[in-house]
């Protein structure tokens, strides 16, 4: 088991970390390691999602939550860097030359990983609400099709706009899943600024994939890994990645 912190370093504009035990440098976009002994191992993926305190306390409401009082005064609340995320803008230390097909800074929902990369826009996401993909998988030496639904909802605000967090621009909360459930798939459509609903039985589902009303009521979807970023550290990473079409 390997424990992580921070190296201070950037590979192309992206979070380098490293491992106590050994040292190595990771890519934070990749989870691979790039330099020192373990260069060339990728760490095992778990998919996560970036939602709002709200979200996450409706569907946990007895989830435990990281405490503040660490005996070290810090004001969580701001953001060191101001502006970073605004369209016009350019890259923090960036050297490269961002792919033109997208603003260098627009946040997208990047999934496929090395088999099948794919990005999704996150403005035309949280218009649509729902985006149904397939991407290709590696399964058994073999790379085969595997359908993904990806889901926004408002009202998560952006850490990296305003110099207070809380006054961030909102950005959109998102969610990744597969929509096959027992062997039927589900087609679903965003049906409120809360919640979803799947065309063939009606039931009602979070953002977290998980059916909070209707005949499906306490089934959940299989997340599928994913990561929020901009569009430039991903196509930096992944050149031949396609842009989804958007409904």
């Amino acid at each position: 088991m390997l424990s992580f912190g921070t190296s201070g370093s950037l590979y192309q504009s992206n979070l380098v970390m490293y491992d106590r035990q050994t040292e190595s440098l990771f890519s934070q976009v990749e989870g691979r390691a790039i330099a020192g002994v373990l260069t060339g191992s990728e760490l095992d993926r778990v998919p996560v999602q970036t939602v709002t305190w709200a979200q996450w306390l409706q569907a946990n409401p007895d989830g435990w939550v990281l405490s503040r009082d660490t005996g070290v005064s810090r004001d969580y609340g701001s953001n060191p860097y101001g502006g970073y995320d605004q369209l016009g803008s350019d890259p923090f230390l960036f050297n490269g030359i961002p792919d033109p097909r997208l603003p260098a800074m627009e946040r997208v929902v990047a999934l496929g990983g090395t088999e099948d990369p794919v990005a999704v826009p996150l403005t035309g996401l949280t218009e649509v609400g729902v985006v149904d993909l397939e991407i290709g998988v590696e399964v058994d030496v073999a790379v085969t099709g595997q359908p993904v639904v990806v889901w926004a909802l408002d009202g998560l605000n952006s850490a990296l706009d305003t110099e207070q967090i809380a006054d961030g621009r909102q950005i959109g909360a998102t969610g990744a899943f597969n929509p096959v459930l027992d062997g039927q798939r589900l087609s679903f459509a965003r049906i409120s600024a809360e919640r979803f609903t799947d065309a063939q039985t009606g039931s009602v589902w979070n953002i977290f994939g998980l059916a909070v009303g209707g005949p499906l009521a306490g089934s959940r979807l299989d997340p599928v890994d994913y990561t929020d970023t901009f569009w430039f550290a991903w196509a930096a990473f992944h050149p031949d990645t396609r842009i989804a079409e958007l409904a």
